[in-house]
This record gives structure tokens, C-alpha cells and sequence, in this order.
């Protein structure tokens, strides 16, 4: 008798400590997995601070005065080529409701290159570096060109990769009157 109640306590030990490993596991998971997941609609901006061509320091997350357009971008990409005179025109209609940040992929750039595409497309918004690829970690940048629109609370209202310019300006309108 005495065996099998030993026997029972030690088999609700270790099913006790079986479930408390799993909890713990799966809690580890679920975090990581956060971790990994790219920014999504409707959830808070991830933060960084970044150098920008400038010299100024420009931080991104958290509540701000204005809505926010995040361009991820670099020189040799050709689409971004195509889209950057359509951001340099909404940039000079909408420079006092939104602000704009175009963040240069800069660890597979060169600096040259980047001052010279800002320079041809006259761009007058910051230019972030991102000189060690630690944003667009961040952010899950697997393609460029890479937009994502914040509104003043610091949350990401979506992300897209290239729109026509008409559909652009909708939607940044949108979030200036949101």
C-alpha cells in the first residue's frame, strides 16, 4: 500500500513538473515569436534613433506631434528610384501635417550614392542612416521600396511596399485627418 501511494505522489510530481515545463516553454515561445513578427497595423511603432545625412539624431516611436511616413530605401533600388519623385511631391504639399523619414539601408549602401540620389531628386525630409542594418531588422525589411504609415499616438495605421501616387496621397491624407 505504501508503494503504490509513493508510487501515485511521485507520478503527480513529475505531471506537475511536466505542465510547469510546458507553460514555460510555450510563454518562451510566444515571446520570441513576437520578437521575429514584422510591425503590424494597429500596434505600437517599434522604437529606434537614428543619424540621418544631416547630423541630426531622429527617433522614431511613441507619441508625436505629427503623423509619420517611414520609407525604407536604398540607391541602387530601382523601384524606390521610381517612387522617390512622388514622395518628394507629397513631402512639399504635406511637410506641415506630416512628417516624413526616409531610412537609407546604409550598411548595403554607399554614401556617396545616397547624397547624390538625395541630391538629384532634391529630397528636403531626413535622411536616417541605417549604417548598421539594425532598423531594418527591426522593422523586417525583406524589400525595398518599404513604407510605413504612424500615426501621432505611434501606431503603425499599415505598411506597403509601392503605391501609385494617387493612392499614396489617399492615404496619407487619411491619416493626417485621423
Amino acid at each position: 500500500m505504501k508503494k503504490r501511494n509513493l508510487l501515485v505522489v511521485l507520478a503527480i510530481v513529475v505531471l506537475a513538473g511536466f505542465a510547469i515545463y510546458q507553460n514555460f516553454t510555450a510563454k518562451d515561445r510566444q515571446a520570441s515569436s513576437h520578437k521575429e513578427a514584422a510591425p503590424k497595423p494597429n500596434y505600437m511603432a517599434p522604437g529606434f534613433k537614428l543619424t540621418a545625412l544631416d547630423g541630426n539624431v531622429y527617433e522614431v516611436g511613441g507619441t508625436r506631434e505629427k503623423p509619420l511616413l517611414v520609407n525604407f530605401w536604398a540607391s541602387w533600388c530601382g523601384p524606390c528610384e521610381l517612387e522617390a519623385p512622388d514622395l518628394k511631391k507629397l513631402y512639399d504639399v504635406y511637410q506641415d501635417r506630416i512628417d516624413f523619414y526616409a531610412v537609407n539601408m546604409t550598411s548595403s549602401d554607399r554614401m556617396d550614392n545616397i547624397k547624390s540620389f538625395v541630391k538629384h531628386f532634391d529630397f528636403k525630409f531626413p535622411i536616417l542612416l541605417d549604417s548598421e542594418g539594425r532598423v531594418g531588422e527591426l522593422y523586417r525589411v525583406s524589400g525595398i521600396p518599404m513604407t510605413y504609415l504612424v500615426d501621432k499616438n505611434g501606431v503603425i495605421k499599415e505598411g506597403f511596399s509601392i503605391l501609385h501616387p494617387d493612392e499614396l496621397e489617399k492615404r496619407i491624407k487619411q491619416l493626417i485627418e485621423s
